[in-house]
């Protein structure tokens, strides 16, 4: 049977992902900042739509929310109108948000105030992963809660994984972050080199990505890059904050992230020639200008 549900920011991952709920048969009440948004997404999957976060919150047995960066969720959470004023007890709280650590430790110290649970659950697969259903979850928070939330949360992921208590969510999403920026301009120096030795890119990439060098990046953005096609994916901007989040981590932790410091440094400059939306395999930018 379908259960009462509501999921707070409706952007380019939390529209898709609520659809998916609401197509598997769930009473999914939304709430979006821009309200126009939120009647698009009701008139393409039904449902309902609420003026605040508290008030799609009250009587939902799970409550999702992806929203911007840390302040963003603490305004839909914890400000007045938020989750904690509407949500009931016995109920999980989700967030998919990329955001600290530090945030979901406080989350999860609220909700066991409110007499409900919380879970850091912060996702990877982008845009296509959540218009397809195939996102990867990364989970903080009590086993309890994770066994009541999980079969929801794979209505639009292919895996989903409670990795530790509240904050372990966020810190493997960082760790993910790491290894993507290093991926990312491994790529764009590969392809760039390539171009100026006199080879055929594509058929370079065809080759490559059948050995050690194959990547998620590789096989999805490698031809972009040669193409010079950056509108589309996970923007720069975004990727900037996350790197912030991650770097900020490893001052607490003592973890020494040089390439992740030094790519996020090539980010400002592709930010800084007007590149703040385009696809984080924009770094090509700056290896081929002349």
């Amino acid at each position: 049977m379908g259960k009462k549900l509501a999921f707070i920011g409706l952007g380019v991952m939390g529209y898709p992902m609520a659809g998916h709920l609401a197509a598997a048969g769930h009473d999914v009440t939304v709430y979006n900042r821009t309200t126009a948004k939120a009647r698009s997404w009701v008139k393409t999957y039904g449902g309902k739509m609420a003026k605040t976060p508290a008030q799609a919150a009250r009587g939902a047995e799970f409550v999702f929310a992806c929203v911007g960066n840390d302040d963003d969720v603490r305004s839909v959470t914890t400000a007045k109108d938020g989750i904690f004023q509407g949500i009931k007890k016995g109920a999980v709280f989700v967030d998919h948000t990329t955001a600290s650590a530090t945030l979901a430790r406080e989350l999860d110290a609220a909700a066991r105030k409110k007499g409900c649970q919380f879970l850091d659950a912060p996702v990877s697969g982008g845009q296509a992963g959540a218009e397809n259903g195939v996102l990867t979850v990364m989970i903080g928070g009590q086993k309890s809660a994770f066994r009541k939330a999980e079969s929801v949360i794979r209505i639009y992921a292919r895996e989903a994984q409670l990795l530790g208590p509240a904050g372990a969510g966020q810190l493997t999403k960082m760790v993910n972050q790491i290894c993507i920026a290093g991926l990312v301009q491994g790529l764009a120096e590969g392809m760039n080199f390539a171009q100026r030795a006199g080879l055929d890119g594509d058929q370079v990439l065809d080759v490559i990505s059948k050995g050690a060098a194959q990547s998620w990046q590789m096989e999805n953005r490698g031809r972009t890059m040669l193409r010079n096609k950056f509108n589309f994916g996970f923007a720069v901007e975004w990727m900037r904050k996350d790197l912030s989040i991650c770097l900020e981590e490893s001052r607490t932790n003592g973890a020494r992230l040089p390439v992740a410091a030094l790519v996020d440094q090539f980010y400002a400059e592709v930010e800084a020639q007007g590149g703040a939306r385009w696809d984080t395999s924009s770094l090509m930018k700056l290896l081929t200008r002349p």
